[in-house]
């Protein structure tokens, strides 16, 4: 059983603490945490049974936790990555991972020079309906893959108010890209591979916080062409599409995934809910115990910040940005 803190105890924090805490058979356990906002969060620890601590320091210095779990802002990641790895604990650190490349690299060196795991939150990578995506593509049913279309949006920043931290346009690059997109462009490199560069257009249409409408045209490694949208004032919506001169496979929400051949017939396969943030801590925490290696290699964890980093140029400038590799 691994040991863990949850730092940063607002709503995905506790999301993250509720979907392991007290599960039989969940191989990590959380013991403790911290949070810039205690008095907030203090009847809810005691109900999870965490010792609340008075900051991360503390929690470093704590010799009952063995791995931290990172909630907080983005801007904090890396510095808070690098100390927990020379603190000796495993990280598990939510997405984006950083803002730059720079910082990522450094993070995921630390965490190498010390020796401990470093698992970056991106879920979906674990639902049923993504493995097959994977497998069918490994084994050539689309043929060759042309094009990618990407869009995960929802209604977030109804809810942003200025002062709040995710409101903040540093944190919050891009609009939805920090809360939402990211996630897509860690399911494109996933499924389809490394990016070459980027042409992106970012703007407020509506909020008088943060970008509401963000739009990508991208090319691929492979040569495939991309297109990507993250909004952050609509209803929920998630969906991802393959085109190939085989085949077209298209996932609609995270459970229904439908598959166009070029010949034959179609299907559609619809495939049961999965607690996706405990098979992602689940992972972790085998990784942690010599098990399987986390299923999301650090290299595409940098490359993902990579990515954002190009987008986030390509709209500041107006021009196609490359990905650094």
């Amino acid at each position: 059983m691994l040991n863990a803190a949850i730092v940063g105890m607002g709503r995905w924090g506790q999301v993250l603490v509720n979907s392991v805490q007290g599960q039989q058979g969940a191989p990590i356990r959380f013991v403790a945490g911290t949070t810039r906002s205690p008095d907030k969060a203090r009847a809810w620890a005691g109900e999870q049974k965490l010792r609340l601590l008075p900051d991360f320091a503390a929690v470093l210095a704590d010799p009952e936790v063995k791995a931290v779990v990172l909630a907080t802002p983005h801007a904090q990641h890396a510095e808070q990555v690098i100390a927990a790895a020379r603190a000796g604990k495993h990280v598990f650190c939510e997405k984006p991972f950083t803002l730059d490349r720079a910082s990522a690299a450094a993070a995921v060196a630390a965490c190498e020079k010390a020796g401990v795991v470093m698992a970056l939150g991106h879920n979906r990578r674990f639902l049923p309906s993504v493995a097959l995506m994977k497998f069918m593509l490994a084994e050539g049913k689309l043929g060759t893959l042309l094009h990618v279309e990407g869009q995960f949006s929802g209604p977030g920043a109804r809810a942003y108010q200025p002062g709040m931290w995710r409101a903040d346009r540093a944190e919050s690059p891009l609009g939805g890209m920090g809360g939402m997109g990211i996630h897509m462009i860690d399911m494109i490199i996933h499924l389809a591979g490394r990016f070459r560069q980027v042409s992106v257009i970012s703007k407020a249409q509506v909020s008088k916080t943060i970008d509401d409408t963000t739009a990508m045209l991208a090319e691929l490694e492979s040569g495939a062409t991309l297109n990507f949208a993250t909004l952050a004032l609509t209803p929920s919506f998630w969906r991802v599409a393959l085109f190939g001169t085989e085949g077209i496979l298209q996932l609609q929400g995270h459970e229904s995934l439908s598959f166009t051949p070029r010949e034959g017939e179609p299907w559609v396969k619809n495939f049961p809910k999965t607690d996706i943030e405990a098979a992602e801590l689940a992972a972790f925490a085998t990784a942690v115990a010599g098990g399987p290696a986390y299923p999301l290699p650090v290299a595409e964890a940098i490359h993902g910040v990579a990515v954002f980093e190009a987008m986030i140029g390509a709209a500041a400038s107006g021009s196609s940005y490359a990905v650094v590799a």
